[in-house]
């Protein structure tokens, strides 16, 4: 009997006109692809672009300027650290410099070369925003960007390399998942909506620009859910960032200038990495490494439950049969990785994590990680030699609604469609006290040992765990999470270890 010839992707792809509908012909997309782990892998050979990819694309970039934007000025603007001693326009240069810099190491070396063409079951490497708050902590623990960026390498390598990060992926029960999730979506969306009250109201001295405010949220209220009636969430991103901008100019807003231009920024780390030039730091010293173990072992620690919600949004809206498209945790992790030592050797600022703006739309829009990430290396790529567009992203009603529909709304709606059992709600609800009381990283871990001992959710499910799973991982993961949280002095009540 001879032996059947494998069927490759452009051997099962079918023209959209064959399909009753635009989803049934995405979904048969998603079900006959399948990526080899490590391998070249090529447009419409082994996968299509298609209009759907645009979005999510569009979407990845505006969040990587509004990110990367954020963890560079933190950086600049930590005491302690040299660039604060600088004038407030030489530290405003820098940034830009840097956000531009961080866009063209992004956009070609880790979004095109490694997700969209050696491994698309890895998710792009994005921004790790948890980190964002705590860049002031670190600075007065005698921190050091590389330091800590290499660091958060090596702990991502080892962490990805043992599969680590997707064995703590599937002792995370149901109830674990949507109560983090439904925190992390309640949390952002009051803090950004508050975000976007502020600034409005601080367009004008005596606070009669607040209807700006009202207006936005309106406007995106209306969109939003006309696109989940008709079932295209997956445009929120773009339309409703675009719509905030619009409707604030139209009722007055004032706050808005290019400011940035066309260019290229410096490339050799030599530049970035000089005493007296770039982030104005030097290279580190073995003190800095030392200073910074903690956050970079907490910053690891913060990946899985990230990645886990991002893998979910995949597993929620794509066909159970595309078993060959889903993300790879543990590759994902090395990707991240290795993007955030290569990354801030070169001289960036970014603390990489799972790309959110990237993954949650092309989730919804049931497209695979290849298409849209070679679009948005392209974006990423053009946005950075254009310089313009930077400026339109990080306006604060475009970012703010990005935020807000993009990852916020998606992540609520995602856990209450998971919270669906009475088990599941008991875990969820004590996941969301955990995180209320300290942070997402504790709720996660705790509850996570808790779920699986069977104190609380799903009691079967605990039975049928090994003493490893029940226990012994969970027990490690919890000790390292709240050591090395302890350590920089997120515990309340728990003195900082680090930096004192």
């Amino acid at each position: 009997m001879a032996k059947e010839e494998k069927q490759f992707y452009s051997d099962l792809r079918k023209k959209s006109s064959e399909f009753d509908s635009r989803e049934e012909y995405l979904n048969h997309e998603l079900k006959i692809m399948s990526f080899r782990r490590w391998g070249v892998h090529l447009p419409f050979r082994d996968y299509s672009i298609e209009l759907e990819d645009l979005v999510p694309a569009i979407a990845a970039t505006i969040g990587k300027v509004v990110m990367v934007a954020a963890c560079v000025s933190a950086f600049a603007y930590a005491p302690g650290f040299e660039l604060n001693n600088l004038p407030e326009v030489d530290k405003l240069a820098f940034i830009a410099e840097n956000v531009r810099y961080e866009l063209l190491i992004a956009g070609f070396l880790f979004v095109i070369l490694f997700s969209a063409i050696l491994n698309p079951n890895a998710n792009l490497a994005g921004t790790h925003g948890p980190m964002i708050p705590l860049i002031a902590t670190i600075a007065a623990a005698g921190g050091h960007p590389l330091a800590l960026g290499i660091m958060v390498g090596v702990f991502g390598l080892i962490l990805g390399l043992t599969k680590g990060g997707s064995k703590l992926m599937t002792l995370t029960g149901v109830g674990v998942r949507g109560g983090l999730l439904l925190y992390l979506g309640a949390t952002g969306l009051f803090k950004f909506i508050g975000k976007l009250d502020t600034w409005a109201t601080g367009l004008s001295d005596d606070g009669s620009t607040r209807f700006i405010f009202l207006a936005v949220i309106g406007a995106t209220l209306v969109v939003y859910t006309y696109l989940a009636k008709v079932n295209k969430r997956w445009l929120a991103i773009p339309l409703c960032s675009a719509l905030a901008g619009v409707v604030a100019l139209l009722c007055g807003a004032d706050d808005f200038a290019f400011k940035s231009g066309p260019g290229l920024p410096e490339f050799s780390p030599f530049y970035w990495w000089g005493e007296s030039t770039g982030w104005h730091m030097g290279w580190p010293g073995i003190e800095h490494f030392l200073a910074v173990m903690p956050f970079a072992l907490l910053a690891v620690a913060m990946w899985s439950p990230d990645y886990l919600g991002h893998r979910v949004f995949q597993e929620m809206n794509y066909p159970k049969e595309a078993k060959g498209v889903l993300m790879d945790v543990d590759d994902t992790m090395i990707g991240a990785s290795i993007r955030q030592g290569i990354g801030s050797f070169l001289g960036g600022g970014n603390l990489a994590s799972s790309w959110g703006t990237y993954m949650i739309p092309a989730a919804i829009a049931k497209r695979p990680i290849p298409g849209g990430a070679m679009l948005t290396g392209i974006l990423c790529i053009v946005t950075a030699l254009l310089g313009y567009p930077m400026d339109i992203a990080m306006w604060s009603p475009v970012l703010i609604i990005a935020l807000i529909v993009g990852v916020f709304l998606p992540l609520l709606e995602a856990g209450m469609q998971m919270v669906n059992k009475q088990q599941d709600s008991l875990s969820a609800g004590t996941c969301i006290f955990a995180c209320a009381i300290v942070n997402p990283v504790f709720g996660w871990a705790i509850t996570m040992l808790l779920d699986n001992l069977g104190l609380i959710g799903d009691t079967e499910r605990a039975k049928d765990l090994s003493l490893g799973d029940k226990l012994i991982i969970p027990g490690i993961t919890f000790i390292i999470c709240v050591g090395s949280m302890a350590a920089v002095g997120l515990i309340p009540g728990i003195p900082a270890l680090v930096g004192n």
